[in-house]
C-alpha cells in the first residue's frame, strides 16, 4: 500500500489570529509551518486561521500539539489549534440543531472544541447568560444561534473554556460550509 493511500483530508482551525490587528500571521507563512509539520496540499481560507490539508492518519494524532508548538516558535505567541477530519466536518454540517429548527443561517455559529466536555461541565453552563442567544453542546462542538450577532453575545470563548475545561474556536456557519466543501474536493 502506498503512503498516499492512507492520507486523509483535515482542517486545522486556529484560534484568535488576524483578529482586531492582533496575532498577525500571513497565510503563506502558515502554509509553510503546516507543510513543515508533514501536511500536504495545504490551502487556507480567509485570513482567520482555517487550513485544509491532507496528512497521514498516524501523523494527525499529534498534529494539533505540533502545530501549536511550531506556530509559537515562528510567531512568538500561543495559538490553540483544533483539528477535524472530513467525516467529522460533514457530521457538524448535518447535525446543526438550529438549522434543523429553521433559524436563519446568518445567525448560526459553531465552536470546535479541543476535547469533549464532561456532562457535569455542560450542565454548569448558564442557559440564561446571554438572553436571546441559544447554544447546544453536541459532542466536541457547540452550536450557537446568535439572533443579535456574535459580537453581542456573553457566551464568549473565555467563559466557555473556563466552564468546559477545554479550548474552542468558533466559526460562522458560512465558513463552516465553505470549509466542508473545500474538504470534499
Amino acid at each position: 500500500m502506498s503512503a498516499k493511500s492512507t492520507a486523509s483530508t483535515y482542517v486545522a482551525l486556529l484560534r484568535g489570529i488576524n483578529v482586531g490587528g492582533k496575532h498577525k500571521m500571513p497565510m503563506k507563512d502558515l502554509v509553510e509551518v503546516c507543510t513543515g509539520c508533514k501536511c500536504a496540499d495545504v490551502r487556507t481560507y480567509i485570513q482567520s486561521g482555517n487550513v485544509v490539508f491532507t496528512a497521514q492518519a498516524s501523523a494527525v494524532k499529534k498534529l494539533a500539539a505540533e502545530l501549536e508548538k511550531q506556530l509559537e516558535l515562528r510567531f512568538g505567541f500561543a495559538v490553540p489549534v483544533v483539528v477535524r477530519d472530513r467525516e467529522q466536518m460533514a457530521h457538524v454540517v448535518r447535525s446543526n440543531p438550529f438549522l434543523k429548527a429553521g433559524k436563519p443561517e446568518k445567525t448560526l455559529h459553531v465552536s470546535f472544541l479541543a476535547s469533549e466536555p464532561s456532562a457535569e461541565a455542560i450542565a454548569g453552563l448558564d442557559p440564561n447568560r446571554s438572553p436571546g442567544d441559544e447554544f447546544r453542546v453536541v459532542g466536541s462542538e457547540i452550536y450557537f444561534h446568535f439572533p443579535n450577532g456574535a459580537g453581542n453575545t456573553k457566551l464568549t470563548s473565555a467563559y466557555l473554556d473556563s466552564r468546559l475545561k477545554t479550548v474552542g474556536t468558533a466559526r460562522n456557519w458560512a465558513t463552516v460550509l465553505q470549509l466542508a466543501a473545500m474538504m470534499e474536493g
